[in-house]
């Protein structure tokens, strides 16, 4: 029998379920809007509400917005289920609830200068309450006993034809999460508001002592052919300018503008310069000198360069720089696109002989950290080198003076253990859910059809995933991946079999 409201455990006057959901929003509310530090900005209007939401959130951030959301969820499903609510409109409920606080959360983001707002915020907070309400059943075998008799029963089993369809949208499914991995390795959370700093970060903190001659931005990823133009024939680039989005060459004591007039000038920091001689004095043969107390920063955003390789997810810069010593660490900020030490969206730095480089994509994070790129002995000297980066389906090349002396990096081959693991099955398990649910309801009168399917269920989204991901990243076909993907896949199978069977 239900227990009613009146035989609920309560603490303080409040049923534990009640309890549980004003903790999990209380919870809610400090973990998103915390410190509470609310200001309407002085330009504020609708479109520029609108246009704030424009944010991408990342992989970590995923993960923590579902199980930020899965208390509230249990909570939720508890109370209506002693409500004696339908099943069907708890799921109705809980969505709508979990949408409406995480839009109202996000929504007040906008208001706070340390918060960005992100529209798949929304998306996975609402996936994580209705991931409490899975739970909450589960927790209760009986109920998800109840629950598995009632899909076990259910007239979409009734014909072969029902069954296949469902299962050809079980492999549509599949498609559509092995494309979903796309945005993993885009560059679509590229802030537009980050400024272009030289020998620094905008802190002050993170100086680097060298020389540059030319920075330049192109908006996607140029040719073999190209890069080896560009490193063969100094003029390639003043011939070819309708490549590039920004260019910058500093040799002259008015080179801090834009030669393509698309990006703001670049202004000293930190000590001022007090006169001309001593602007002219930076000028060396190979390049513009910075030094720890004087670096450059654009007059405003790079918004072009930010919202363009955005737009695209691909990029080449061209630099021509030189260390003057070895020992620099931080890393050490050669070029930046930063808004502090925390959020970049590309930073190619020193640390001591080594290159870093750290790229903003949902996989690495908004400080580029999760996955680190470094090039050993490149400031093994002090000479004057050029560089050619490019970024494109989750591939950076980094060539070094000639177009043979490359460094190629996959992102998705150099996932962290830890992350892989835990993508697959975030990837993996609803696939296994849908599958166990879709054997359920085929099993009753169609058994070996069903069996088929289950097993080809198992196998065929492993192999579709890994198949999408080789084709639009060009990793290397791996093993280890596909097995694991078959293993998160069949997981959920057993264990809902074993619970179908247990006794009421």
């Amino acid at each position: 029998m239900r227990k009613n409201s009146s035989s609920v455990t309560k603490y303080f006057g409040f049923a534990i379920d009640v309890l549980l959901v004003i903790i999990s929003v209380v919870c809610i509310i400090i973990a998103t809007l915390y410190p509470f530090n609310f200001s309407i900005p002085p330009d504020f209007s609708w479109s520029t509400l609108f246009a704030s939401f424009d944010n991408t959130s990342f992989f970590d951030d995923q993960v923590n917005n579902i199980l930020l959301f899965m208390p509230l969820g249990f909570g939720i499903a508890s109370i209506l289920h002693r409500k004696r609510v339908q099943l069907f409109f708890q799921i109705i409920l809980v969505v709508i609830i979990g949408a409406a606080l995480s839009f109202s959360v996000e929504l007040s983001q906008s208001f706070l200068a340390s918060r960005s707002p992100t529209p798949e915020d929304i998306f996975n907070n609402t996936i994580g309450n209705f991931v409490g309400l899975a739970c909450f059943y589960i927790f209760d075998s009986h109920r998800f006993n109840g629950i598995l008799i009632k899909i076990e029963n259910s007239s979409f089993g009734n014909s072969k034809k029902q069954i296949i369809l469902l299962f050809i949208g079980y492999i549509i499914l599949t498609f559509l999460v092995g494309i979903s991995w796309q945005n993993k390795i885009s560059l679509s959370s590229w802030n537009q508001n980050f400024p272009l700093i030289l020998g620094n970060e905008v802190t002050g903190d993170r100086p680097w002592q060298g020389s540059i001659s030319q920075i330049a931005f192109a908006d996607k990823a140029m040719s073999k052919i190209q890069i080896e133009e560009i490193l063969t024939h100094p003029n390639y680039l003043a011939k070819n300018q309708d490549l590039l989005i920004g260019n910058y060459q500093f040799n002259g004591k008015n080179n801090y503008r834009d030669s393509r007039g698309n990006l703001p000038d670049l202004l000293w920091q930190g000590q001022l310069l007090p006169s001309e001689d001593d602007i002219e004095s930076r000028i060396k043969d190979n390049g513009i000198l910075l030094t720890p107390s004087s670096w450059l920063k654009s007059a405003e955003s790079a918004q072009i360069i930010n919202k363009k390789i955005r737009n695209t997810s691909e990029f080449t810069v061209i630099t021509n720089l030189a260390t003057t010593s070895y020992n620099q660490a931080g890393p050490a900020r050669i070029i930046s696109l930063s808004r502090d030490t925390l959020n970049r969206n590309l930073t190619i730095g020193q640390e001591r002989k080594d290159l870093a480089l750290r790229l903003r994509t949902p996989l690495t994070g908004g400080n580029g950290a999760g996955i680190t790129l470094d090039i050993p002995n490149v400031f093994s000297d002090t000479n004057n080198h050029q560089f050619v980066i490019t970024y494109s389906q989750g591939i950076v090349n980094i060539y070094i003076d000639k177009s043979d002396n490359y460094y190629r990096f996959n992102l998705l081959e150099l996932l962290p253990n830890n992350q892989k693991v835990l993508s697959y099955a975030i990837t993996f398990l609803p696939l296994g859910l849908c599958l166990a649910i879709l054997s359920l309801i085929g099993k009753r009168k169609f058994y070996h059809l069903s069996k088929l399917m289950f097993i080809a269920g198992i196998i065929l989204p492993s192999l579709i995933i890994e198949s999408i991901l080789i084709h639009i990243n060009g990793k290397n076909l791996n093993l280890i991946n596909i097995a694991m993907g078959v293993f998160f896949t069949a997981l959920l199978s057993p264990i809902i079999t074993a619970m179908r069977k247990q006794v009421n």
